[in-house]
Order: structure tokens, then sequence, then C-alpha cells
């Protein structure tokens, strides 16, 4: 465990540090505009049957003689009268525009563009019999976050943290490219899963490479700055939306930028921890001594060598040669108890969280707004996140954090559908909760795997997170039965979930575990100090029982 020593003795919290992790995070910004862009360019605009090519729109009423009106006297959505009835409405306006018969919208339908010019709804008419079309495209996105949860985060744990994260960055501007040039919907489907993909190997690699580059004091810093960074994206997207709001203009807006990512992502230095862990001993004194240099500490760098290193990681050598395989997740006990906990944290996260966030249109609000409004409260709930890290420990955050959140969510089950304001400010509270989760979560999983496998650890847990978000729109469904059903699971999952946090260990001011044998020293310890603090209050008891007897 002597690697945090080392970090301190090249510089610490030095500039290279500064550079490496503002630089890794900056892409952050954007990953956050592309997990809920289609919130605004798949928003679905009023839309009403178009009439036929014959028809003379420009003359007073043929318009409103082929729509059919619904109970609240609005045109019908997906369907049309089958001839125009031109006679006299019903005199209170509630019910149909006449007694024809109707047929569904043959010749397309008519868009609102006052507020989007142009949606892949509008473009490739995902409404009506179609509408389940838009869901399919999300979900198609978060199956390739799935797939690259799983992938890149096995890959990352091999080839390194650095070579993925370039592969990451370029996948994603190409991708992204491309989706915003698809020229039909299959086409555009097939490169979201691909950013999807590459963005879930950026959010993992950037999390991992910048702790193993971390002391320890500061580790709880970094995953708070990265959810910050997170949080800012979303303010980010809702005025780039706002500011462009054709969809094939902002799918490029939000993609390019990685272009420019991928270049410089080059000049990142791999981690020494990885190396170590990887039996690389000359490419770990040769990363250590260049942050050395960086950092201003060329005579500290200068006196490491490679028996220095070995007589420090010796453990780390002779325990971590070659590298953990995912099946060790399950087969060794230690691990396996993580694997599950934090399993059912990570799913629980996600699906309920974007529970909330991809149903912006349901409020019934400038969707710019509450999307400010969502990024908003990002902010001090991460802020209170952190300071309860920081003082009381990453257990007690991530289990308050998921309980309070499904307690707004279920509370917010009960409130009456005419009371907006409390519904929204529950939401707002437990969108709130779930994203100081999602921020805690990922460092708490980073601080419990070992190094050998803690990529493969992130990668699963993403994995399950994902699984939660491709679930949380098939809930949604359950509205039809009653209105709050699907506030109800949404609350319940995070409630119950919170529980596992209990069978986890705190991890606040302890070093990073590098192997799965660090991972059981640290499980046999808590279990010897949980049997010495049984014997102390043996003696304890019998004194206290002696004096009742006296």
């Amino acid at each position: 465990m002597a690697f945090n020593d080392l970090l301190l003795q090249v510089g610490g919290a030095g500039r290279f540090q500064q550079i490496q992790v503002t630089l890794v995070v900056l892409p952050l910004l954007l990953m956050a505009s592309h997990n809920t862009l289609q919130n605004f360019t798949a928003a679905v605009p009023t839309h009403h049957c178009r009439p036929p090519a014959d028809t003379n729109l420009s003359k007073d009423g043929e318009l409103d003689a082929w729509l059919p009106r619904d109970r609240q006297g609005r045109p019908e959505s997906c369907l049309r009268f089958t001839s125009p009835q031109r006679g006299l409405p019903f005199p209170n306006g509630t019910e149909t525009n006449g007694t024809g018969a109707t047929e569904p919208c043959t010749h397309g339908w008519i868009y609102d563009n006052s507020t989007f010019p142009s949606t892949i709804v509008m473009e490739w008419d995902l409404v009506c019999s179609r509408r389940a079309l838009r869901q399919l495209a999300q979900s198609l996105y978060m199956v390739g976050v799935l797939l690259g949860a799983m992938i890149f985060g096995h890959l990352a744990d091999r080839l390194g943290r650095r070579k993925v994260l370039i592969l990451n960055y370029l996948q994603t501007a190409v991708s992204g490219t491309c989706a915003a040039f698809a020229p039909n919907f299959p086409v555009y489907c097939a490169f979201r899963l691909l950013s999807g993909m590459s963005l879930a190997g950026i959010s993992l690699n950037c999390m991992t490479l910048n702790v193993e580059w971390m002391p320890i004091h500061t580790r709880a810093c970094v995953g708070t700055l990265i959810g910050y960074v997170y949080s800012l994206g979303q303010f980010l997207l809702a005025g780039v939306a706002y500011a462009v709001p054709h969809w094939r203009y902002l799918q490029l807006l939000v993609s390019v930028p990685f272009f420019a990512f991928f270049i410089y992502s080059w000049f990142f230095i791999e981690s020494a921890r990885w190396y170590s862990s990887s039996g690389r001993l000359d490419l770990t004194l040769k990363a250590l001594q260049r942050v050395a240099w960086i950092n201003g500490k060329r005579e500290e760098g200068a006196n490491l060598s490679m028996e220095v290193l070995r007589a420090s990681l010796q453990k780390e050598l002779t325990l971590g040669k070659g590298q953990a395989s995912a099946v060790e997740l399950l087969r060794c006990p230690a691990l396996r108890r993580l694997f599950l906990c934090l399993s059912m944290l990570w799913f629980a996260t996600s699906f309920a969280y974007y529970g909330l966030v991809m149903d912006l249109q349901g409020f019934g609000v400038s969707i710019y707004l509450i999307q400010v409004i969502f990024g908003a409260v990002d902010l001090p709930a991460k802020l209170v996140g952190f300071l309860v890290i920081n003082s009381m420990g990453r257990r007690p955050a991530q289990m308050a954090s998921l309980l309070l959140a499904g307690v707004c969510i279920l509370i917010n089950g009960v409130v009456p559908q005419d009371q907006s304001i409390v519904r929204t400010s529950l939401a707002v509270l437990g969108k709130g909760c779930l994203a100081a989760s999602f921020n805690c979560i990922f460092l708490y999983t980073g601080e419990l795997y070992p190094t050998v496998i803690r990529q493969t650890g992130l990668g699963m847990g993403s994995t399950l997170a994902r699984v939660g978000s491709i679930v949380s729109p098939l809930v949604s469904m359950t509205a039809e039965i009653y209105p709050s059903v699907p506030l109800f699971i949404y609350g319940a999952v995070p409630v119950a979930a919170s529980a596992a946090t209990a069978f986890l260990p705190e991890t606040l001011g302890q070093p990073l575990p590098d192997t799965v044998q660090d991972v059981e020293d640290r499980r046999r310890g808590k279990r010897r100090q949980q049997r010495q603090e049984r014997k102390q209050m043996v003696p304890l008891q019998a004194s206290a029982q002696a004096k009742d007897g006296l």
C-alpha cells in the first residue's frame, strides 16, 4: 500500500495532476448533453393529420373541416375525417366535430414548429402508430452504453486507461457526427448506439485515470469535481439547444469537439498504478519520473529507481502479477459481496434517475426551463454530498442520498395531479439526491475494487446502471393502469437498494487496494476489529454486573 507515498514524493496533487484532471474532465461537459440529448432532438411537437393534397388550406375553416376534436376540444393527433365535415360544430365544443367516419393520417402530419423547427420525430414521423420508435432510439443508445461499459471496462484493465480513452474520444466524434448526417432512422439509431458505447468508456476511464493519479486526501475532491462538470453540462445543453433548435445542427455541435479531445488525449500519461499492478515496473518508473519533472520535483524523480520501486511495491508485484478476470467478481467471496451490493446501488440510482429526467415534457412548463432547474439542483445537492462524503464517509452519503430520493418520489405518487408546483418541487429534490448518489457511487466503487480489476468492476456497475436506464422507460407504460404506479416503482427501488450500503466497508481515508488480497485483508481486518470490540465488551459487562450485585 506504498503507492500513495510515491505519489506524494513526486508532487502529490501538483501541476501535472491539475492539468491532466482538467483535460480529462472537460469532455464530460458534453457527455451530459449526449445522455439527455433526445429530450430536444426527439421532442414531440403538437401535430395533427395533413389533409389530402388537393385541399385548399387558404380557405377559412377548410383545415378544421378535416380534423375531429377530442374531449378537450383540441384537434385529434392521429385521426382525420374521411371527408370534410363542414356542418356547424356542437355548441359546447366538447364533442367530436361532426359524425363522419374517421381514418388514420394517410397523408402524413402537420407539426407545430414554433418551438422546434426540426426533430427526428418530425423528420421521420415518429408519432401515432410509430411513436414507440422514439423510445426505441433512446433505449438503443442505452444498450450501447451497457455494451460499452462491459467491453471498455474490461479492455481498460487489459490495455490501459489511456489507450481506451483515446479510442473512445475518436469513436464518439465519428459516430456522433455521422448521426447528424443520418439519411434514415435505422442509420441514426446505429450511430447513436456506437456513441453510447464510447461515452460509457469515457465516463469510466475518466474517473479511474484521475483517481489513480491522485493522493488519498484529494480523491473525494476529484469525484465531486467530475460530478459538478457533468451538472454544468446540463446547463450547457439547455443553452445550446435553445440557441440551436434544429436537431441535426445540435447533434453535430455536441459531437465535433470530441475530435479536439481525441487530439490532446495523446498527451495523457498512463496510470502508473495500472503499470505496477500489471507488473510493468519499467514503465511505472518512467511515468513517475515524468510526473515528477512536470511537478518540479526533478531531484525526487531522479532518486527513484527500479530497486526503490521493487522495495516499495513488493507486495503489489508479488500478488498482482497477471490481471484478475471478471469471473473473480463472483468467485472470490470478498469481491462477490462488493459486486452484488454495488450492482443494486448502480441499478437503483440509474433506474430512478432516468425515470425522472427523460420525461421533461411531462412537467407542463418550458422544456428549456425545466432542464435548467434540473441542472441547478445538482449544485447544492452535490455540495452537500461532498461535505457528507468527506466528513461522515462514503457509506452514509450513499445511503442517505438513495433513501431521500426514494422517499421524495414515493410522496410525489400520492400528491394530487393538480398540485403541479409541489409535484415538480419533489421531483427536482429527488433528482438532486439521485445526482448526488451518482457522484458518490462512482467514487465509492473505484475505492472499493482493487486496481487489478477496478475498471472491470466499474464496467459491471455501469452495466447494471444501463440495465436500469433501459428498464426505466418500460415502467412508465404502467401509467395506463394508474397514473402514479410508475412513481411508486421509481421510489420503492432506491429505498430498498439503500439497505445494501450496510454490507459495504467504509473507504474514507483508506488507501486504494491494489490486489484481491488487499480486499481480503481489509475484510479480515474488519472482522478482527469486531471480535476485539466484543472481547472488550465482555469484561465491561462483567464488571457492570458485579456492581449491580453489590
